[in-house]
């Protein structure tokens, strides 16, 4: 049984390190050459990996820049989790972290990033590469908005309340649009955009003006004499 387990994990070590290689080592072909390579063959032969052994992880190159993307998605969650004040911040703080957060995790891979990450057609809001991202992002934000509206940070809307988490999707490829074109020391400009648009975003989908007014012209309507 000990040995069993023994050979179970080092199979998992060698997919993960595997995967990893594969990774790293696409992501200096890519660098150094401006493109992605021509064929999976050419690119293992070069690792001196069977070419299924890609095809264990990746269908294709597009699908391997998918996966690193839901990759720096999913490092960003983890580390916003392993910090125990995250847990008490409210659902604004918690947005901003992860941008916050994810503008870090970028920032090591910034070269690579932008040579994936191409402004999307006229027709789209979300380039290819960010579909994988794209819908953990959702999933993601909508328990915070979840928490949002549970302390009336958000106001809950009919018919508008669902399309929150589409607004916040548009504000994120806002921002990473923001930061690719931010040439300020340390992206500091980036961080201001970033405080900027969520709190404009809380102010929208939080009680304002516009909901009072509803408010008070309903509480006539059902008063009138």
């Amino acid at each position: 049984m000990a040995q069993a387990k023994t050979a179970k994990s080092r199979s998992k070590k060698t997919e993960t390190s595997n995967r990893e290689k594969i990774i790293s080592a696409y992501k200096e072909k890519v660098l150094l050459e401006g493109h992605a390579p021509h064929t999976v063959f050419q690119f293992m032969h070069a690792l001196k990996m069977k070419e299924s052994d890609f095809y264990t992880y990746f269908g294709s190159f597009k699908a391997l820049d998918r996966a690193i993307w839901s990759d720096y998605f999913r490092i960003t969650v983890d580390t916003l989790r392993q910090d125990e004040a995250y847990m008490t911040f409210s659902s604004r703080e918690k947005l901003l972290s992860f941008y916050f957060t994810l503008m870090e995790v970028l920032k090591n891979d910034r070269s690579f990033v932008m040579s994936t990450l191409e402004l999307p057609s006229k027709s789209e809001i979300t380039p290819s590469v960010l579909r994988g991202f794209r819908e953990e992002f959702l999933d993601f934000v909508q328990e915070i908005i979840n928490e949002g509206r549970e302390t009336e940070e958000i106001k809950d809307r009919r018919y508008l309340s669902d399309r929150y988490k589409d607004g916040i999707w548009v504000q994120t490829m806002f921002i990473l649009h923001f930061w690719m074109n931010d040439e300020s020391e340390g992206f500091v400009k980036t961080d201001a955009a970033i405080e900027k648009a969520v709190n404009l975003s809380y102010e929208l989908m939080g009680a304002g003006p516009l909901d009072k007014l509803f408010d008070f012209a309903k509480f006539l309507y059902q008063n009138r004499p």
